[in-house]
């Protein structure tokens, strides 16, 4: 595949890593990078959060200096704070492309009208992706949607049509609803669709993408110009290398994951996020999370794995790690499909009327503005 080009920026493997809340921090992001070459964007940034400089979010903005491209995604439902923090993200140089959330399914963003609710009121979605392109500049805008609300409120094809005639750059479509948050299976047939929709921006897809044949099999099956990847490299950051292979880059690592792999794999996330926190308490405690994620189809028992989950340093880590069968094999079927969140299907969870039209009322202009103050705070 040919290099995916978003505005001036050239993203030499079309590979897009999603924004996931808790994981896609400095730390997982060079551990990523480690293993393969695409775009890692940051976790969802606030908008308001950013332009009144709260400090846990500019420390998320963060990026390591080994970093480049630099990506930031950000989530607002405000034009003028998201074309605000656009600003400053391009004046003061803090990242080289920016991403805006409109697909987030999670019912504390949907419940005021943000994240995958938002693009059916078309004026305001319209609104605040011009304010970012504009407060960008020079600075690349894409926006990642949803299919919509639930299959008799689409969106995502006026959405993207909209994004495009005002600049962004890409467009990046999660081929479930809102509805079905991230249960059962993804359309990709609307990938398709969209990308026969869109003429002049690249569209890639995000949605089951959990091995490299699965991103190769989306894009011939769509025609999409990249992907984007989400639960599929949790525990498994290697996954950028393969599908780099895939994509035609023949210097990127081949990998053999065997269990003493997988366990240094996991000790060097753990160091990293040590470095991000610069506290070893803290990052041994963020590392907790993702054992069942690495350790998944592997012979590592539960009690095994539920002491992985309450380490304190990186010496509790290489004593585990010791206890191991570090010659135990990659253990094939066991290790792949899904992993994280799945769920269940369950009715969207919306602003009161939010379905009756299209276009904003002053009732829900002025309750907008009040889920922008119960945001600032990061």
């Amino acid at each position: 595949m040919p290099p995916l080009q978003i505005g001036p920026l050239t993203v030499d493997v079309p590979v897009v890593l999603a924004p996931m809340a808790g994981v896609t921090n400095m730390a997982f992001r060079r551990l990523c990078r480690e293993y393969g070459i695409g775009l890692y964007v940051t976790e969802m940034i606030t908008t308001r959060a950013l332009v009144e400089r709260n400090e846990v979010t500019m420390r998320l903005i963060r990026h390591h200096e080994s970093e480049t491209p630099r990506s930031i995604q950000l989530y607002g439902v405000d034009p003028k704070y998201t074309g605000e923090a656009a600003r400053i993200i391009a004046a003061e140089n803090h990242a080289d492309h920016i991403d805006l959330n409109f697909g987030c399914p999670v019912p504390k963003v949907t419940r005021k009208g943000g994240g995958s609710a938002l693009p059916w009121k078309s004026d305001l979605f319209r609104d605040i992706v011009k304010a970012a392109v504009d407060g960008a500049g020079d600075v690349p805008v894409t926006v990642k949607i949803r299919k919509g609300i639930d299959d008799d409120h689409l969106t995502y094809l006026e959405a993207a049509k909209a994004a495009e005639s005002v600049g962004a750059a890409a467009v990046s479509l999660h081929a479930r609803t809102l509805e079905q948050s991230y249960s059962g299976h993804a359309d990709w047939s609307a990938i398709a669709r969209l990308k026969e929709h869109i003429e002049t921006i690249p569209v890639l897809g995000n949605g089951d993408i959990w091995s490299a044949e699965d991103a190769i099999r989306m894009v011939d099956e769509t025609g999409c110009d990249g992907v984007v990847v989400g639960r599929g490299c949790l525990g498994r950051p290697w996954l950028f290398g393969e599908l780099a292979r895939a994509f035609g880059n023949a210097e990127a690592p081949i990998v053999d994951a065997t269990l003493a792999f997988v366990a240094q794999a996991f000790r060097r996330h753990a160091e990293l996020l040590v470095d991000f926190y610069e506290d070893e308490l803290r990052g041994c405690r963020d590392i907790r999370k993702h054992a069942g994620w690495y350790f998944k189809g592997y012979p590592v028992g539960g009690e095994m794995r539920g002491r992985f989950t309450q380490v304190n340093s990186l010496a509790d880590i290489d004593a585990l790690i010791a206890e191991l069968d570090l010659t135990a094999p990659y253990p094939g079927e066991g290790v792949e499909g899904p992993r994280g969140r799945s769920g269940r299907a369950r009715r969207a969870v919306l602003p009161d009327g939010w379905l009756s039209s299209r276009t904003m009322n002053s009732q829900e202009s002025a309750d907008l503005q009040e889920a922008e103050l119960d945001t600032s705070g990061g």
